[in-house]
């Protein structure tokens, strides 16, 4: 937290802009009541129960004590039966209020309630919300005393057609307080709503605009505005007026400003100060990036000037054991991971995200698609239109400021599956679309809005997404250049977000599932029903394997297009959602690059390799395939996916040649090698040297076999001691000659039967008692009871009734 002095005093940043730690209350001299913001996750108490009646509420004993972020779907979203609970629950806490100041404002702000809230203090009813993805400020200034006051929250994620996201939306509706609360105090006499544009900037100089409004305006009342560098030195500062409770500030022709890009997210900031007298009355402040761009009409995307490929991918707001009740650790790390990999941009799909995401993306240099949740379910009634319209305001108002933010995304495969009677008639959808296009522009002229997957308001918005799914839900990859081709030629903005595949963790084959022979290969629209068409998600084996070939190809051919805007694979990270109970792991969408863990899949390699351009590395394909077969002499493919220029590969000591990476060679960029490996045990080394000469390397130890596993004849349990004290116990597929059955992908089911716990309903490879092996291999993650006891476990499925394991 960064403090500013004046005099005695500290001022604390405005809430409404930038998310800080505050240190707490505090009172200025002469009076003068200053900002404060304490945040309140701590401590808090949990009633898993439906009723209205904050009587029946406050007469039960069985609360259970949480913290925050929380919500009950953290683990009965994904475990293994049908549904997830749909219903309201309530949290108490206990605020201490030593003194109240009568010229004091006091408020609770909650970033993020799932999805409609009413709000009590001391019984009586203060205020609630509708929408789960977006902040709001409640006023308790007249509710509350001095000394100890009771907060009560009702949250209710139950089914409601009125509300987007529509429930038939392809993710979990996560129910609870699942982002941070802070309880907050500022002066009667305050600044408010700070929007910032930076309306003309060149490489030259920069202009800057805000507004602010004033709360209580006296004769006398002056704004001063402050712009300091990243390093806190004054770039300018200025006086202006307040007319009527408002006031511009303008700052022209500012020379030597470092531009805001992906690559150097340079950021300065602006403080306002509430001037009266010379005293300083109120002081709210945020980060502003001075940066342009501009969508050529059937071509590229230009930053600052510059053409940028747009290189991106999707988030989902959720992790393994939390659900949506992540920590800003875990939202950091989540986008940490995804620059990493060297996105440029992003997609918040399908909903706004924690306040924590936007930061970071001013912070790392990440572009963001900013997405109202209209997400299927067609048009709604005349009081869904109202909520939804104000829903778009509440996210245009609290992310104004983000230069991360291009786009307004106005929501997503809008028409399909209509909740309300006639709600798929495009001639209304149309209207209302528009209506909420001129909205947006009227609220942010600076940006563009943006939809994806309904053809008929392509024209509508200014930047159109059509649906691209080769290679998986309809078509082959390979078809994707024609598809690219197209799209280009008939919308004049044209971005590509969501194209991918499923890949279960660890599954591996010679010879993945192209759908050749079996599919219509030109296709590449995914379809509503998607059984009406033969398709990879259907018929394939979501092998690692053909989603490495199926991203390598697609790179290909948008790394090569000079006036492709850029495209956003689906999606970054493995997901739950309620319409896929037969997956490999049950609820689980598994398009993600890394696990719902954020371990890396062999996609996540692909990526780097494109995009990551300060990193080097080397990865041989793959780490999890490490037992592979076939007929003595006969060559496999090794692929390296690295971003150094060339690459050397070593099998068992010797060189197989140096290859040069090129981006328009298939697969790997080129760097493929044929191979023989000899029986037994095979030692990869992958040597990658840089421009300037450094080396990095990779090594795989492979066991290969020239005899062919039978069928498979039953499983056995063996286990592994991990660090953190618990165990991974593993089955095996083997056929009757005792051989690892490479090509089993039946569904096994863990339990313990004494001594421990799994960690299951986590929807992860090792955190799911129901899962598909992966080339007849599959584990769970078992968390001992004790030293002293032994640990049962047993794994079974219809073909095996049942093998056992005690760890003593």
């Amino acid at each position: 937290m960064k403090l500013k002095m004046i005099g005695l005093r500290y001022i604390v940043i405005s809430f409404f802009f930038l998310v800080i730690v505050s240190c707490g209350n505090t009172t200025a001299d002469n009076d003068n009541i200053i900002r404060s913001k304490v945040n309140i996750n701590d401590n808090w108490a949990y009633l898993e129960n439906n009723t209205e009646d904050i009587g029946v509420v406050l007469d039960q004993s069985n609360w259970e004590n949480i913290n925050l972020p929380h919500t009950w779907n953290a683990l009965d979203a994904t475990d293994l039966e049908p549904g997830y609970r749909r219903t309201a629950s309530w949290y108490r806490k206990e605020l201490d209020v030593p003194s109240i100041a009568a010229s004091q404002i006091y408020q609770i702000y909650f970033e993020g309630v799932n999805i409609v809230s009413e709000v009590y203090i001391n019984g009586k009813k203060v205020g609630g919300h509708t929408g789960g993805y977006i902040g709001f400020t409640i006023d308790i200034t007249e509710s509350i005393t001095s000394g100890k006051n009771e907060l009560l929250v009702r949250v209710d994620n139950g089914y409601n057609p009125e509300v987007i996201p529509s429930q038939k939306s392809d993710f979990f509706i996560f129910g609870g307080i699942t982002r941070d609360v802070w309880l907050e105090t500022l002066p009667k006499q305050h600044l408010t709503n700070l929007k910032i544009t930076t309306p003309n900037v060149s490489n030259e100089k920069a202009d800057l605009r805000a507004t602010v409004k004033v709360s209580v305006l006296n004769s006398d009342t002056k704004i001063k505005a402050i712009l300091t560098d990243a390093n806190g030195a004054e770039v300018k500062s200025s006086l202006f007026d307040v007319v009527n409770g408002n006031s511009t500030i303008s700052f022209e022709n500012l020379k030597d400003i470092k531009l805001w890009d992906t690559d150097n997210p340079n950021l300065y900031t602006l403080n306002v100060q509430l001037l009266e007298n010379d005293n300083v009355k109120d002081e709210i402040s945020d980060r502003v990036g001075f940066r342009w761009f501009e969508f050529k009409d059937h071509g590229a995307f230009y930053l600052n000037g510059k053409r940028l490929l747009l290189r991106g991918t999707h988030r989902h707001e959720e992790h393994a054991g939390v659900g949506a009740a992540m920590t800003n650790d875990q939202h950091r790390a989540d986008m940490e991971l995804i620059k990493d990999m060297g996105t440029n941009f992003v997609r918040l799909a399908h909903y706004p995200q924690d306040p924590e995401v936007y930061k970071a993306c001013d912070e790392l240099g990440l572009l963001v698609w900013d997405e109202l949740p209209w997400c299927r379910g067609g048009l709604g009634n005349d009081n869904w239109k109202k909520n939804t319209k104000h829903m778009l305001k509440e996210i245009i108002n609290q992310n104004y400021n983000h230069p991360s933010i291009i786009f307004w995304s106005l929501g997503n495969e809008i028409y399909w599956l209509p909740d309300f009677e006639d709600g798929d008639n495009r001639e209304h959808i149309n209207i209302y679309l528009k209506e909420l296009n001129d909205y947006a522009h009227e609220l942010d002229p600076t940006r563009k809005t943006a939809i994806r997957k309904y053809y008929e308001g392509a024209d509508i918005v200014d930047v159109f997404s059509p649906s691209i799914w080769s290679g998986w839900y309809s078509g082959s990859y390979k078809s994707y250049r024609k598809a690219v081709d197209q799209y280009k030629a008939e919308y004049k903005h044209f971005i590509h977000t969501e194209y991918g595949g499923s890949s279960h963790l660890g599954r591996h084959t010679e010879n993945p599932i192209t759908g050749e022979g079996k599919i219509q290969a030109d296709g590449w629209e995914e379809a509503i029903v998607q059984t009406d068409v033969a398709n990879i998600a259907q018929i394939g084996d979501w092998s690692e394997n053909y989603i490495v070939d199926l991203f390598d190809w697609h790179l290909r051919i948008s790394e090569n297009d000079s006036t492709f805007i850029g495209n956003a694979q689906w999606a970054f990270k493995d997901f739950g959602t309620p319409l896929r109970p037969e997956n490999a792991i049950p609820y689980m969408n598994q398009k993600g690059l890394v696990d719902r863990n954020n371990n890396p899949k062999d996609a996540f390699y692909v990526f780097k390799s494109y995009w990551n351009k300060t990193d080097p590395f080397t990865y041989i394909e793959s780490h999890t395939w490490t037992e592979r077969q076939g007929p003595k002499g006969l060559a496999r493919d090794v692929s390296v996916y690295s971003n150094c220029p060339e690459v050397e590969l070593f099998l068992n000591g010797e060189s197989l040649g140096t290859k040069k990476r090129d981006i328009k060679s298939f697969p790997a960029a080129g760097l493929n090698w044929s191979l023989n490996f000899k029986e037994g045990k095979n030692k990869l080394v992958s040597v990658g040297k840089t421009v300037d000469g450094k080396e990095v390397n990779d090594e795989l130890d492979i066991d290969y076999r020239f005899t062919k596993n039978g069928k498979a004849k039953g499983l056995k349990l063996d286990y592994e001691l991990l660090d953190n004290g618990n165990y991974l116990v593993t089955a095996i597929a083997h056929d009757s000659n005792g051989l690892r059955c490479l090509d089993y992908e039946d569904r096994v089911y863990f339990q313990c039967l004494a001594g421990g716990e799994t960690k299951k309903n986590l929807g992860t490879p090792t955190g799911s008692e129901s899962i598909e092996m992966a080339n007849g291999k599959a584990s769970i993650e078992v968390k001992p009871f004790s030293k002293d006891e032994p640990l049962k476990m047993m794994v079974l499925n219809q073909s095996f009734k049942g093998t056992y394991l005690t760890i003593e």
